[in-house]
């Protein structure tokens, strides 16, 4: 896993509402939240994308950006959003870069761990939180983190 303060690897990748999805592209906003979720359509990784869609408005007012990852193909990965109707791009990682990259790859199976970052527009990481089990606890730190950034740019 990526420590706190570490730099963010790039991502640019399609995702599964046709656009391409570039991290140093989001200087506009607040952060940028990247979940990343070992694979599409198991009950866990069901309940993670489904509470991050229940929670993306809150985000979306306070000018964060969501992007799921799963280690899943594309297409897998467009109808896993499809059938959640997630509001925000998902990404299939099929090969793996985007979350080696991250540090997020279990030895041996190659799946993504479930790990969530919460990253600066300067691609700075400022929250990693790893919770394999206890899957709402994803959602509340990063709406809590959220929550401080904005306080802190808007008082």
């Amino acid at each position: 896993m990526l420590a706190v303060q570490a730099e963010a690897p790039e991502i640019d990748a399609e995702t599964s509402q046709g656009i391409r999805f570039r991290l140093s592209e989001q200087r506009d906003r607040l952060c940028t939240v990247l979940y990343f979720f070992p694979k599409a359509f198991t009950p866990g990784c069901t309940k993670e994308t489904a509470l991050f869609r229940d929670n993306y408005n809150e985000l979306l007012l306070a000018r964060a950006t969501l992007v799921g990852v799963s280690t899943d193909d594309h297409v897998t990965q467009c109808k896993f959003a499809e059938s959640l109707h997630a509001p925000f791009p998902m990404i299939g990682d099929s090969n793996g870069a985007i979350t080696r990259a991250y540090d997020v790859t279990w030895p041996v199976l190659g799946y993504a761990q479930r790990v969530t970052y919460v990253v600066s527009p300067e691609r700075m990481i400022l929250g990693a939180f790893h919770h394999e089990v206890s899957i709402s606890k994803h959602r509340d730190d990063v709406l809590r983190l959220v929550d401080e950034l904005y306080q802190r740019k808007h008082g």
